[in-house]
């Protein structure tokens, strides 16, 4: 008997409430079943109703004629709730699993069904086989506790401040371009409005005037956000002495490395997450490979980009820094023997690769402290 098979028959020996939570903005669904092979036991609640919840799952254990003590397991797909759902489940004593949706098998026919109340049964169904051995139905997602959580609004506030006032910049340069003007949006716009003139010497009408007066007052205010959040980051970069911060000064003694990527890097990655081998640290960055064979065909369809979207783009980012701040390390050596001297796009598939193993050796370097071989330090911080 093998190891699989003792351990589900010592599941299915064992009773227990499955419940599957399919999330909605105004309901939720939840699907009860104690195995496989029973009729799930469906019911509908208001959304964020933590009482009735409670009081669902009581009746879900009557209705099976299960103790009142008996285990229950859950899950639901990661998305809008976040992980508060899960946190108030771990306190209730619910054994919970946040899933990936994208990982969840679905039917591949062209035409297919789908509704809340089947996404809750085919989840349910899921749950069962999961904790009956089959750990490859889906990815589990890793849940971060409310302080790494927490640690993620800075940066991504200041993202979007950066996104919005790029807006606002191309919104104001788009209007004055239909006049057949310009101005510099990173200097005063006021007086630049006034020495504006059309074709024919007139000034700006007044309708453009009044809109692009108010547009320059959301730049200003978009602007002091930003100039707040950096003082903020700088602040904490510079008295903080957590262990994540203790990392992202690791990481800005690496020339190549600023604020921006190192905060990044390691409040969206390192700080919150113990990888255990450098595949696991591709893969979360979603910069792995994915072959596609079949018969004759064998192909790459190109990298994965299933992981943190935020770390991926600026992985690409720092390695094309890497290559100019950092020339004599392996890794640009490496780069430019295979790619350096090939065609735009193979350069650019290189860089990808590059930014992957970027990635493994900056992960190594705050694991052991080893510089990547070959790398340099900042004249000001080798010195102190």
């Amino acid at each position: 008997m093998t190891a699989t098979t003792r351990t589900i028959e010592t599941i299915a020996s064992t009773p227990a409430l499955f419940v599957s939570f399919e999330l909605g903005e105004s309901s939720w669904k939840l699907a009860f079943t104690t195995g496989m092979g029973q009729r799930p036991r469906e019911r509908t609640i208001s959304a964020r109703d933590r009482v009735a919840v409670r009081r669902e799952i009581e009746r879900a254990k009557q209705r099976f004629g299960l103790a009142t003590d008996v285990p229950v397991k859950s899950c639901y797909e990661a998305g809008r709730e976040g992980f508060w759902l899960h946190r108030w489940l771990v306190s209730e004593g619910i054994d919970n699993r946040v899933v990936d949706a994208s990982s969840i098998e679905v039917n591949r026919r062209l035409r297919r069904a789908k509704t809340d109340r089947m996404d809750a049964t085919r989840l349910l169904l899921l749950l069962v086989r999961f904790f009956g051995g089959e750990r490859s139905v889906w990815s589990v997602v890793r849940v971060p506790s409310a302080a790494e959580e927490d640690r993620r609004h800075l940066h991504r506030e200041l993202l979007t401040a950066k996104r919005d006032r790029t807006r606002v910049a191309n919104r104001i340069q788009g209007m004055l371009a239909n006049h057949g003007l310009r101005v510099d949006w990173r200097q005063s716009l006021t007086p630049q409005f006034d020495a504006l003139r059309l074709w024919d010497g007139t000034p700006l009408p007044a309708g453009l005037r009044e809109r692009l007066t108010r547009e320059e007052e959301r730049l200003a205010l978009l602007s002091g956000q930003i100039d707040a959040l950096e003082s903020a980051r700088r602040e904490r970069i510079r008295t903080g002495n957590d262990t994540a911060t203790l990392q992202v000064q690791q990481l800005l003694a690496l020339q190549g490395i600023g604020s921006n990527s190192a905060w990044l890097y390691v409040m969206e990655f390192f700080a919150w997450r113990r990888f255990r081998n450098r595949r696991e640290v591709g893969a979360l960055a979603g910069l792995t490979p994915t072959p596609y064979q079949s018969g004759e065909s064998n192909r790459e369809q190109g990298i994965a980009k299933a992981g943190n979207r935020h770390v991926r783009a600026m992985a690409i980012e720092i390695a094309w820094g890497w290559l100019r701040f950092q020339p004599d390390s392996s890794l640009t050596r490496w780069y430019q023997e295979r790619f350096g001297h090939g065609s735009s796009r193979l350069r650019r598939i290189g860089i990808v690769a590059l930014a992957r193993k970027l990635l493994i050796a900056l992960w190594q370097y705050l694991e052991t402290g080893v510089v990547p071989e070959g790398a340099a330090l900042k004249p000001a911080l080798r010195v102190r």
